[in-house]
């Protein structure tokens, strides 16, 4: 599922990528996924910032900001009732 588009604060460091994999096997929303031996992002737009991927990389390579833009447009939407927005 899709939020908003390219509001996302994932971030990842090509050069601490090791391709372990942990990040696929955490992420609830397959914003990971390895192709050919290489770990990488799939699309970027489906995540929804939990921080499952950072906090389980064991070399530090992802940063996400937890409840920041895409999921804290859709919280205040629905406790607003009104469309998400990131403004």
């Amino acid at each position: 599922m899709k939020y908003l588009k390219s509001v996302v604060t994932l971030q990842h460091d090509e050069a601490k990528f090791t391709n372990c994999g942990m990040c696929v096997t955490v992420c609830p929303h397959r914003v990971f996924a390895e192709v050919n031996g290489k770990v990488g992002i799939t699309d970027r737009d489906l995540c929804m910032e939990c921080g499952a991927c950072a906090m389980n990389c064991p070399f530090e390579a992802i940063d996400v900001e937890k409840g920041v833009g895409c999921a804290a447009a859709i919280l205040m939407g629905l406790l607003t009732g009104s469309e998400p927005t990131c403004c």
